[in-house]
């Protein structure tokens, strides 16, 4: 430990009465809607409802000032560096950023994807200040370049929000497995909540009557893993037994042409209802109108599986990912093979029919929000950014 990292110390018996001074590096958060934005979101809103006294300095390389930013506070300062020119967006960030561990000397810093793990690596390194690199899916199932491997090794921690990612990842990257932290992803209880399915929306998009399928996924041709065109391939069999079937799909991407034609030559074409884009703020309303979240998928880990199950709505995942935490392997959801319709129309009919317990929504709901509401990703998010301080 340096003079630098000594002066921030901690004396855990004096009710954190030094400030705790921490980076953040992200890609982009605001301008861009996902997964790993929300998950950043999260961490933003768990680190101000904080008691201790954390600061951190949030550094964006593809956000820009004009972006809705609601966590900006004293607590929370952030730096924006979207450029026209990308290379000029690095360059402009990596000097910042520099400057900043120069003169501020921060305990840690949180890398928030393995693409900026080389960059904050290279800085961090020669100035003995430790970091962690934070990973999410399939950006780190397979063997990386040599820089971004590095990088990874050699951080202080990485946090990953699976099992499954964790040991596909490690295996991959030559990875230390005890480096590795679980922080799953969040839900927030308050925003996705049970309620009745909206007459107008059943009416604007002809479900009134039906029983609903329902998936959230982008629809690019690099995502057909998600597992659309399956269940379209699954829905004659269901609709033999559930006449009345049809399937809501929320989303867009230059994937939606082909996946029109699949439901066309399945005899599907007027099951499949593509509503395309839908602002997260209005998204609850459409899983409200879902009988069943059908997403036969292979994902990291899938938060739309948790907004599903806290509306009360039961769930079907990819059996070989990171569904097995949101899904507690199988325990509060249906979980096949992600390219089986067979088994994805098998489980649908099973769902459908709601003889099952993991179809009791308020059940659901309460096991869902246990497990991985917001309250619960702070107390995480908490232990592991004091783990960081203890080894600082």
């Amino acid at each position: 430990m340096d003079k630098f990292h000594r002066a921030e110390r901690i004396d855990f018996n004096q009710n954190w009465k030094t400030k705790i001074n921490q980076v953040f590096v992200f890609l982009e958060v605001f301008e861009r809607e996902g997964g790993i934005q929300s998950y950043a979101k999260d961490i933003f809103q768990a680190y101000l409802a904080f008691d201790e006294p954390f600061y951190a300095e949030v550094f964006l390389l593809r956000d820009s000032h004009s972006s809705s930013n609601p966590f900006e506070s004293d607590r929370l300062k952030f730096h924006y560096f979207k450029s026209q020119s990308p290379q000029l967006g690095r360059v402009r960030i990596t000097m910042a950023l520099l400057s900043h561990l120069l003169r501020q000397r921060p305990g840690h810093v949180f890398c928030g994807h393995v693409n900026l793990a080389p960059l904050v690596g290279m800085l961090c390194q020669p100035l003995g200040i430790p970091y962690t690199v934070m990973t999410h899916g399939k950006e780190v199932w397979e063997a990386l370049p040599t820089l971004h491997k590095s990088s990874l090794q050699k951080a202080t921690q990485i946090w990953t929000v699976s099992r499954y990612t964790r040991q596909v990842a490690c295996t991959a990257n030559n990875l230390d497995p005890s480096k590795v932290k679980l922080l799953p992803c969040a839900v927030n209880g308050h925003n996705f909540t049970p309620g009745t399915k909206s007459t107008v929306l059943l009416e604007r998009y002809g479900l009134t009557g039906a029983k609903v399928l329902m998936t959230v996924a982008r629809l690019w041709s690099g995502d057909i893993y998600k597992g659309v065109d399956i269940t379209i391939q699954a829905l004659p069999r269901i609709a033999e037994v559930f006449p009345e079937v049809k399937y809501l799909v929320i989303g867009r991407g230059d994937d939606q042409p082909r996946l029109v034609k699949l439901a066309q030559d399945f005899g599907v074409g007027d099951r499949v209802i593509f509503a395309g884009f839908i602002p997260t703020q209005e998204l609850v309303e459409y899983y409200r109108l879902a009988d069943a979240y059908v997403m036969p998928s292979h994902e990291g880990f899938g938060i739309v599986y948790l907004e599903a199950m806290s509306c009360g709505i039961p769930v079907l995942s990819g059996d070989a990912d990171g569904s097995a935490e949101p899904l507690q392997d199988g325990k509060l959801g249906w979980r096949v093979p992600h390219r089986d319709p067979d088994a994805v129309a098998t489980a649908c009919i099973e769902i459908l029919q709601g003889d099952d317990q993991r179809c009791h929504g308020q059940w659901l709901r309460e096991n869902a929000i246990a497990l991985f509401g917001i309250d619960t990703f702070q107390k995480r998010l908490k232990e592991q950014l004091l783990s960081c301080v203890k080894s600082s």
